[in-house]
């Protein structure tokens, strides 16, 4: 993992065009969206609602965006900033097969792209765009293209109404059993593409004492696989998530404590909804709730909630041939039955009930933890942020919800910051799964353990750590992902109901300079996948790569770079893949 302004990046395969798109995205000020149906109320506070999580004695914060305090520390000074920087790169690469076999493949690649960030009082955006085009040296190598990209960032309209918006491109290896590995070799023919883009609007207002909020966003993701993975000939096919679009909406209002009563109440309710293309699954969400919100003090405070939620999954059957099997299209998915009535696969309503305790000491330390029922049983969660100093700073999110692959991945890429430098392999130039930063959650690597289409409920805790020391930039994400899928009996997915996909995954860079005109980064990841699907085995997959760079003029960098990626399978009739590969380039910037 190289920090941005010394790498190279390359990812998910596509053309000008999905460039253009990207870059389209970034400099129009951006992210947010599919919050995952989470209750709402972590922002409820002394001076009502506020997604600043501020405890009473700040409540006199007077900036009414619920959103803008993910870009408070670079607007809140008030000053401008606006660096956009265009580059061209070329590059040589060695990529050499340790086992089971030993190919040596060597690649040109040439590349555009561009990072941008924007900052200012009422906006904010970091962006890092990409095309490479690959050439391969003889016949065993094939040409290519590949596009990576993520973006993130919010503009405000008026005061008091925002726009968010964010995108991600990426590659990953499919496995058997649908689960997705990030990082591997450069010449890997099964690595997939991966895009997530979202965005929308944000209100908040006040009407005389009560406080008013409203959010809308709408995503859509796309899996880039031809087909259902089929880990063997004639073996069973997993149904490889193929596209879905996303549709979040809340609104809520309340009272702060002391101002018509000792306490304050609200009330507020949210709806989500999922549309995912394979076998037109649907998850729909929607809850109603009242809160009340009990001071403790001047940094802690209790906020209780009741409400009514209704949740459905659902879906329709794949057509089938005269001899009941399931028919596949021309995508390689399988045929939905468009005339076959819509199947539920999870219904679940009734009331709900929560507890959360949020504790803000100060503006560099806030706690929420909450527990209650939902879905049907008992629920936790709460997040953690802590920055000791101006250099330094964790994040730490426990999550509980219900929702299919887009919905899951458009949630994480709204949790990171607006002000980063993108983190790369600085051989293969992917997307190492989380970016650099003094801000919020910094990776989404727990997105991408399973790209099974079926819906699911997931539950899991993310954790990252940043800081800079010096010269010194260092990082670390690691968390724990598990989902437990949803299917309709009787349909061609009923197989998958009830299967477990687990996902234990780090990311980690530690990078520095060696005086004004060279530097050296080092990046490792590691995934360990495992499911309790019977007719699959657990996957893990290993990478750590090593990278110097030297400035020739001020605009010319010279950069040498060389890696190792292991990919190992519980089964021992599947030879275990490492490989090894060098790279040795040049990147003007203009």
């Amino acid at each position: 993992m190289t920090r941005m302004p010394q790498l190279s990046i390359r990812s998910a395969g596509g053309t000008f065009a999905g460039l253009a798109s990207l870059a389209a995205l970034a400099v129009a000020a951006m992210p947010a969206s599919a919050h995952a149906q989470t209750l709402g109320y972590d922002g409820f506070n002394g001076d009502g609602f506020n997604g600043n999580q501020q405890a009473p004695a700040e409540a006199s914060d007077p900036d009414p965006s619920s959103k803008a305090g993910k870009s408070g520390k670079r607007g809140g000074k008030g000053g401008k900033r606006v660096q956009i920087s265009p580059y061209i790169e070329v590059a040589q690469v060695v990529d050499a097969e340790l086992s089971p076999g030993n190919d040596v493949l060597t690649y040109t690649q040439l590349a555009v792209g561009v990072d941008a960030a924007i900052s200012g009082r009422h906006n904010g955006a970091s962006a890092s765009v990409r095309y490479e085009r690959q050439f391969g040296w003889g016949k065993k190598t094939a040409d290519g293209d590949a596009i990576s990209g993520v973006a993130r960032g919010y503009a405000t309209v008026v005061p008091g109404v925002t726009v968010e918006a964010g995108g991600l491109a990426t590659q990953a290896t499919v496995n058997s059993g649908g689960s997705a590995l990030t990082g591997g070799r450069v010449s890997d023919k099964s690595k997939t593409n991966i895009y997530s883009v979202y965005g929308g609007p944000s209100v908040a207002t006040r009407a005389g004492d009560v406080k008013v909020s409203a959010n809308y966003r709408a995503g859509f993701t796309k899996v880039d696989q031809s087909d259902a993975f089929v880990a063997t000939p004639g073996g069973a096919a997993v149904d490889v998530f193929d596209k879905s679009v996303t549709q979040v909406a809340d609104v809520e209002a309340g009272l702060a404590p002391g101002t018509v009563l000792p306490v304050g109440v609200g009330a507020g309710g949210s709806f989500y909804q999922e549309d995912i293309s394979n076998l037109d699954q649907r998850v729909r969400d929607m809850q109603a709730r009242g809160m009340v919100t009990v001071p403790l003090g001047r940094t802690v405070q209790v906020v209780g909630a009741i409400g009514y939620e209704d949740v459905e999954v659902s879906s329709r059957d794949a057509v089938r041939d005269e001899e009941g099997n399931p028919v596949i299209g021309s995508d390689g998915r399988y045929l939905t039955d468009k005339s076959a009535p819509r199947v539920l696969a999870y219904d679940v309503s009734g009331l709900t009930w929560d507890v959360a305790v949020m504790w803000r000491p100060s503006r560099r330390t806030s706690l929420s933890a909450h527990v209650g029922r939902r879905y049907g049983s008992t629920s936790y969660g709460g997040t953690l942020s802590y920055a000791p100093n101006d250099r330094s700073q964790l994040s730490l999110a426990v999550y509980d919800n219900v929702s299919g692959f887009g919905g899951q991945l458009n949630r994480l890429i709204d949790e990171l910051p607006d002000d980063f430098e993108a983190v790369r392999d600085p051989v293969t130039g992917e997307l190492s799964g989380c970016v650099s930063s003094l801000e919020g959650n910094n990776c989404f690597s727990g997105a991408l353990g399973s790209l099974r289409s079926s819906t699911f409920r997931a539950r899991g805790v993310a954790a990252s750590y940043s800081m800079e020391i010096g010269r010194l930039n260092a990082g670390l994400g690691l968390g724990y992902d598990r989902r437990k899928f949803i299917a309709a009996p009787g349909t061609v997915l009923a197989a998958a109901n009830g299967v477990v996909d687990e996902n234990l995954w780090l990311a980690g860079y530690l990078s520095g300079q060696l005086g004004r005109s060279a530097g050296w980064s080092t990046n490792v990841y590691a995934n360990w996948l495992s499911t309790s699907d019977p007719l699959f085995g657990d996957v893990t997959g290993y990478g750590a790569t090593a990278s110097y760079y030297r400035l020739l003029t001020r605009r010319l960098r010279a950069s040498l770079a060389v890696g190792v990626d292991g990919v190992t399978r519980d089964d021992p009739a599947i030879d275990d893949i490492w490989t090894a590969s060098a790279l040795a380039g040049l990147r003007y910037n203009f």
